[in-house]
């Protein structure tokens, strides 16, 4: 693992001292670096800006404003995210959450469900090319690399074989079958970067935090977006609750039980609201409602390790408020695999990372929350029953271990092969370039696209990176560090093994998983830096990457 330090961060009047220090030669020189970087940047703009508008003005002859508008902004953003890496980094983290909701309100262009990768895409070639002058790994750790190796090659296996027959020898169709028009090698490519696209999230996470100081800032920043969106959640519902927005009310049939863009409620996509039949499906900030569940549930591991391990006692608070937001929108938002599973994940997370047994920081938390959470519950006791009653009525019809059974059953039968049936097959973004399958969980996906050999390639990958996490984590000293690796770890122990729904396939955990697992890698480095800063003399000189 590569060990390198960022400079430390110094108050405006040890900078100034060190600057009358200087030599008249010295400060000519610094002089002369700040106006190459500002020379150097309105070139950049000028260049994207330019480039950027000639081609929306050639995207909007082919397809119109709704292609053009993204075209813009795509290249100004990718122009910048390249040169820039860090901070397209942190846009990219910002982005993940609210991206739904920019999506349709700049009018629901297919580009903009790709948007996010043009902050993540150029910071990843920059990072890539950094590493590769300092001689620095970019797979974190290095124990992953051979299990990711093999997940790659059993992919690119079936993206060779599979999606090659399929695109070169396509099957015959029957006499009266229409030809269905498909790019097999293209889906192929868009399932292998949704399978495994973000897997260098671990990489740049790392390098991405140089010191404590970019840590808290990352954590308090994860906080910030948790609390900012689960606030529009909840302005959400009671905008359908008090009738601004019609929902799905007085529609008939199926309609009434169906999401639909069209009852769409200014934040997020698409919807359901029919409590005349006790339905209800909000999908918060995000594109669906399935996403904000997954939302919700993630948001317990960071608001929960941030309550308990932030050395800030307004930060704490703040952790233990986007908590209680998530159990609340966890309740409103009628998805039962959220509200099924926050407080089941705080649970866990109090036992495996110690903190029951904290009481100094457990019992204010704990009857902080309890309290605002039995104000919520005595204040709307039918909004509780319905979603209680929602919870049972479902898990009584159709148990998950059941469902999870039955698609492991059915999709081990219909497979093509030990290399499977084609990476993207069971995609749902990679339905514009063919037919895809709808596979409900996660792991009977994986065994659908890339064959048993595949999944069990993949099950290697995610076991070594969870056993590499807890040794990382156990590796800690600092008590607020462990802890925060501690919950960490569970959330990726959790999403490893998670085969209900995919929500490694789809934002945001698609995304939190990876990255996060890269923050818990660096945990055991900024506790070395701890130790060093109180022990000056004893520093060690390490080796630093300069452009993240």
């Amino acid at each position: 693992m590569p060990k390198f330090k960022s400079k430390n961060k110094k108050s405006k009047k040890q900078a100034e001292k060190e600057t009358s220090t200087l030599s008249l030669k010295e400060q000519l020189a610094q002089k002369r670096k700040a106006a190459q970087a500002r020379k150097e940047l309105v070139s950049l703009l000028t260049t994207a800006i330019f480039g950027s508008i000639l081609v929306g003005i050639l995207l909007f002859f082919v397809g119109g404003i709704k292609v053009a508008v993204p075209g813009v902004l795509g290249i100004f953003v990718i122009s910048l995210s390249y040169k820039y890496p860090r901070q397209a980094l942190y846009a990219f983290i910002i982005y993940v959450p609210i991206g739904g909701t920019v999506t349709y309100y700049l009018g629901n262009s297919p580009i903009l469900q790709l948007a996010k990768d043009a902050f993540y895409v150029p910071a990843l070639i920059g990072l890539w090319q950094t590493c590769r002058k300092q001689g620095l790994p970019l797979i974190i750790p290095q124990g992953i690399k051979t299990p990711l190796y093999i997940v790659l090659g059993c992919s690119l296996l079936t993206l060779l074989f599979v999606n090659g027959g399929q695109q070169f020898n396509p099957p015959p169709v029957g006499l009266l079958e229409k030809v269905e028009q498909e790019i097999p090698l293209g889906m192929g490519i868009l399932g292998l970067k949704v399978f495994l696209g973000y897997v260098p999230l671990i990489g740049c996470a790392y390098y991405l935090i140089r010191d404590k100081r970019d840590f808290l800032f990352l954590s308090r920043l994860q906080i910030a977006l948790i609390l900012f969106c689960c606030g529009l959640g909840f302005i959400q519902y009671m905008l359908l609750v008090t009738g601004v927005c019609q929902g799905t009310r007085g529609l008939e049939g199926d309609a009434l039980f169906r999401a639909t863009l069209e009852a769409r409620c200014y934040f997020g996509g698409a919807l359901v609201y029919s409590p005349e039949e006790g339905v209800i499906r909000l999908p918060g900030t995000f594109v669906a409602p399935w996403q904000w569940a997954w939302f919700l549930i993630a948001g317990t591991f960071f608001s929960f390790a941030t309550g308990f391990t932030d050395p800030s006692p307004i930060w704490r608070l703040a952790g233990l408020g986007s908590l209680a937001a998530v159990f609340i929108n966890a309740v409103i938002s009628g998805q039962r695999i959220a509200l099924a599973l926050v407080p089941i994940c705080f649970g866990i997370l109090l036992l495996l990372t110690g903190q029951i047994g904290n009481l100094k920081r457990f019992i204010p938390i704990g009857i902080g929350l309890a309290l605002i959470l039995g104000i919520a519950m005595v204040t709307n006791p039918d909004v509780v029953q319905q979603r209680t009653e929602s919870f049972t009525g479902r898990w009584e019809a159709s148990p998950p271990q059941d469902f999870i059974v039955q698609q492991f059953e059915e999709n081990w039968k219909n497979v093509d092969g030990p290399l499977g049936s084609g990476l993207g097959r069971a995609t749902n973004s990679a339905r514009v370039m063919g037919k895809t399958k709808l596979v409900e969980t996660y792991y009977p996906k994986v065994l659908y696209e890339v064959g048993i050999l595949g999944v069990l390639a993949f099950l290697g990958l995610v076991t070594s990176l969870t056993i590499i996490s807890f040794k990382t984590y156990r590796s800690i000293k600092n008590r607020n560090f462990r802890s925060y690796g501690a919950a960490l770890w569970v959330f990726i122990l959790f999403i490893s093994y998670n085969t209900y729904y995919y929500p490694l396939d789809v934002d945001p955990v698609a995304v939190y998983y990876w990255f996060f697992a890269g923050v818990l890698f660096k945990l055991p480095e900024l506790e070395k830096q701890d130790i060093e800063d109180a022990n000056p003399d004893k520093k060690n000189k390490r080796k630093r990457l300069k452009t993240i």
